[in-house]
C-alpha cells in the first residue's frame, strides 16, 4: 500500500499533536494557592484642597495583611494565567501633616478606613523545567482595584467640620511579580512572590455640601507566601 506525502505528513501532525498533548496532560494543568498577602503602601498623594483646607493636610495609608488565594492555569511552553485574590482587608487611612487642623490633632491620626476588592490578573512565565523542584517566575499583568465602606472616624468628622462623606474611584493599573515555587511533590508545592501593581484614585470629602478633594497614589507592593495544590 503506498501512502503519499500528504498522508505521511498529516501522521506525523497528528502523532505530534498527540504527543504533545500527552505530554502537557501529565501535569496537573490548574493550581489553587492559599496564603498571606502582606501589603505595603507607598502613598504619594495631592494635598487636600478645598474650603477651610489650611495648607500642608495629607493622608497616608497603613501597610496590612490579609488571606490570598490564587487560581492558576498553568499553559504549554512554561507560561501561566494567575488571577490572584485577597479577602477584602480593612485600610486605615492616617492623616498626614500639620499636627492639629484647627484645635484636633491630625498627623497620624487615623481619620478614615476603607475595604478594597482588588483582582489582579497576571501572565506569567516560568523558568526551568516542570521537573525541576525550584522554579523562579516572572508575570505581568493588570490589577482592577475599587473600595466600600469608606467612613470617616470620629477625629476624621472633627478634623473635616461634621460628619463626612468619602469617596474614592475606582482604579485599573498595570501589575507585575516575581517569585519561586518549591515543588514538594507532583500535586504539592509552596509559592513565595513579591509584586507591585499601581492604584490610583481621585478621593472627595463632603461635609454638608463643602468639598474636600485629593488624587492618591497608593502603590501598593504585595509579598505572598502561600501553599498550594495542583489538580
Amino acid at each position: 500500500m503506498k501512502i503519499s506525502k500528504l498522508g505521511v505528513l498529516q501522521i506525523i501532525t497528528l502523532l505530534s499533536v498527540a504527543g504533545f498533548s500527552t505530554a502537557f496532560a501529565d501535569e496537573p494543568p490548574n493550581d489553587v494557592r492559599i496564603g498571606l498577602y502582606s501589603v505595603f503602601y507607598h502613598t504619594s498623594a495631592d494635598d487636600i484642597t478645598g474650603p477651610y483646607v489650611p495648607a500642608g493636610v495629607n493622608l497616608n495609608a497603613q501597610n496590612l495583611e490579609t488571606l490570598y488565594v490564587g487560581l492558576v492555569r498553568h499553559l504549554p511552553a512554561n507560561f501561566a494565567i494567575e488571577l490572584a485574590l485577597g479577602y477584602p482587608p480593612q485600610a486605615k487611612i492616617k492623616g498626614s501633616g500639620p499636627a492639629t487642623v484647627g484645635s484636633v490633632p491630625y498627623d497620624g491620626v487615623v481619620i478614615s478606613s476603607a475595604r478594597w476588592i482588588s483582582p489582579t490578573l497576571l501572565f506569567e512565565y516560568n523558568f526551568l523545567p516542570d521537573s525541576a523542584p525550584l522554579r523562579p517566575y516572572f508575570g505581568v499583568g493588570v490589577n482592577y482595584t475599587t473600595f466600600y465602606d469608606r467612613d470617616p472616624t470620629a477625629a476624621g468628622n472633627a478634623a473635616s467640620g461634621g460628619p463626612t462623606r468619602i469617596s474614592l474611584t475606582s482604579s485599573v493599573g498595570p501589575a507585575v511579580t516575581a517569585g519561586v515555587t518549591y515543588r514538594i511533590t507532583d500535586r504539592w508545592h509552596l509559592h513565595a512572590s513579591y509584586g507591585w501593581s499601581q492604584v490610583k484614585t481621585h478621593f472627595t470629602g463632603d461635609t454638608d455640601g463643602f468639598e474636600r478633594t485629593s488624587h492618591i497614589s497608593f502603590s501598593p507592593a504585595a509579598l505572598i507566601v502561600s501553599g498550594g495544590f495542583s489538580f
